[in-house]
């Protein structure tokens, strides 16, 4: 089974202190891994982040500086991949899309007045031109891709609740898979870079990030795994504009460690089938918002 990892949405130090890639939910089983056949996987994926950063600490949003802020967010993705026939030999590849439906609601106080916005829509389209993945060997693998976020969603620069970012997200990343079939183990690995443009309504520009998730799984012959994620995001200089400026370049970092459940069948005993729940709580961070209750559910069907 091979699931290709697509990104979600993140809470990183940004404006509004919500960014791309939520923490803990970029890395999935066989992430490293581009099939030799041709086929077709589809990914229903739901999120869940309730975070917040405390009331002794400015937040930039909408071109101002909230004390404190909170924000509910959740999201639900549809995500489709087509593996190319490119035939059998070390290299394979594919690209892929992601479209999604927020919800978010942010809690802010501006000046000294507190204010709370809802916000539903389309979120920002996703998608991946190119994916290459290179067979090491059978049980190990790295797959190379070019991720690119489009500003598609709607928003305005007066709400403090959107369901865009305002920006163009062009994303490099490397994923490895290594497996230990006998022991029914695998590690995976994913690492992106995000450069992000400038939000030219609020003239803030965030800086780039750097993520890092970790799984190790442990599967069993009833078709069922678990395991242990832990990733982190960390900004790689600082946010500039007048508002980020204020605030001293606003730059943070945060940690997630928490435990994955994996099922894996085949539907109608021919399509390989997978489920999986992760929870991943925030344990540190800075300038970015803690969630001790991230929690993401996915189902996984090839074709």
């Amino acid at each position: 089974m091979c699931l290709l990892t697509l990104a979600p949405l993140n809470a990183d130090a940004a404006e509004g202190a919500l960014g791309r890639p939520i923490s803990g939910t970029l890395v999935a089983p066989n992430a490293g891994v581009v099939p030799p056949e041709p086929i077709w996987i589809t990914n229903l994926g739901e999120i869940w982040f309730d975070g917040s950063i405390g009331g002794n600490h400015l937040v930039p949003i909408a071109g101002q500086t909230s004390v404190g802020l909170d924000a509910k967010v959740a999201i639900t993705l549809a995500t489709v991949v087509k593996v190319w026939d490119t035939g059998p030999g070390a290299w394979n590849f594919a690209s892929g899309a992601t479209v999604s439906y927020v919800w978010t609601e942010v809690t802010a106080t501006l000046a000294i007045q507190s204010e709370r916005q809802s916000a539903s829509n389309l979120f920002d389209l996703y998608f991946t031109p190119i994916i290459a993945g290179y067979h090491i060997s059978k049980d190990e693998n790295v797959a190379l891709s070019f991720n690119i976020w489009a500003p598609t969603g709607s928003y305005d620069s007066t709400r403090i609740a959107n369901t865009s970012l305002n920006t163009w997200t062009f994303i490099p990343q490397i994923a490895y898979t290594k497996l230990w079939p006998d022991a029914g183990l695998e590690f995976d690995a994913v690492s992106t870079v995000q450069f992000y443009t400038r939000n030219n309504d609020t003239n803030y520009q965030n800086a780039p990030l750097f993520t890092l998730d970790l799984m190790g799984l442990k599967r069993f012959d009833n078709g069922w795994g678990t395991g242990v994620i832990v990733s982190t995001v960390q900004q790689l200089g600082k946010d500039s504009g007048p508002t980020a400026d204020k605030l001293g370049g606003f730059v943070g970092y945060d940690w997630t460690v928490g435990p994955i459940l994996t099922y894996d069948t085949k539907l109608g005993g021919k399509m390989p089938l997978s489920f999986s729940l992760r929870w991943v709580p925030t344990i540190a961070s800075k300038n970015r918002m803690s969630s001790p209750s991230t929690v993401m559910g996915t189902v996984t069907l090839v074709f």
